[in-house]
């Protein structure tokens, strides 16, 4: 067994994402990561990542999903406004199939998610890492890096989620929101964010966000389910599913020694 997978916490909780490369398991670190997990296993239920497409791929770094937009510029919490982001000294981004929450700063997670197709260890501390992909079917999520990408990072081929299965439900209070909750609380959100643009403009939120730590470093640098069951069948409520940038693109992603610079930005890495 890896060193990586000894030093880990035990996961809680795991999820299976139907996709067009085939299924991809996510074994979550619920106890150590409430808000993403319970944020990630809530929309999993909801129906609210069915039909998101890969919108982001950086090869052999990370590629990016969980906006219903397609753009890079979408998707909300299930708490209605962004939430903290979460760390532990035992979860880092050290090799290929973690999970992580996508956003342009900390503490400005949404739905976006990123999926790391290498070792990424300038994310640690800036990023939750909140799962790990499970078992063979990290080969399924492998395949993104055979594809080309555009000048946006666009992959040349898209692929999107179909439908998400929880196999291991770690939240038993967790309750679907009915549309008008749902409705009201992304309502709040956009007023808030209008009064926001009122004083300063929107900023870009495509991927994974790295354009305010690049600043900092110039600047230094010039001083010197229930297994089987459908997300459908996972509560008993009355249920009504919705149907439905990990890394910024203008952010420069520098590496260690041994990895190439790469563009990276949200709504996660």
């Amino acid at each position: 067994m890896s060193s990586a997978y000894i030093s880990e916490p035990k996961t809680k909780g795991k999820v299976c994402l139907e996709t067009t490369l085939g299924p991809i398991d996510i074994e979550l670190w619920s106890r150590e990561c409430p808000l993403a997990c319970r944020n990630f296993v809530h929309l999993c239920a909801e129906g609210y990542y069915n039909g998101c497409i890969f919108h982001r791929l950086v090869r052999d770094f990370i590629v990016q999903t969980g906006d219903p937009t397609g753009t890079g510029h979408g998707g909300t919490s299930i708490y209605g406004d962004v939430f903290k982001s979460e760390f532990h000294q035992r979860l880092k981004f050290n090799r290929r199939g973690l999970v992580g929450m996508a956003s342009d700063k900390k503490d400005q997670n949404g739905s976006q998610f990123f999926f790391t197709l290498g070792a990424a260890s300038d994310l640690n501390g800036k990023h939750t890492l909140f799962g790990r992909v499970g078992g063979d079917t990290i080969f399924n999520l492998l395949k993104m890096n055979d594809y080309d990408v555009d000048a946006n990072e666009r992959p040349s081929r898209i692929h999107k989620i179909t439908g998400v299965k929880i196999l291991e439900n770690p939240f038993s209070d967790l309750k679907i929101r009915s549309k008008s909750e749902k409705e009201e609380k992304i309502g709040k959100r956009k007023l808030k964010e209008e009064k926001i643009e009122q004083v300063q403009p929107k900023k870009n939120t495509a991927l994974l966000s790295f354009g305010d730590e690049m600043d900092e470093y110039d600047e230094e640098a010039s001083k010197f389910q229930l297994k089987g069951k459908s997300a459908h069948d996972v509560l008993v409520d009355d249920i009504s599913l919705s149907k439905q940038a990990a890394v910024g693109p203008e952010e420069i992603n520098y590496k260690s020694e041994n990895s190439k610079k790469v563009d990276v930005d949200d709504k996660e890495v």
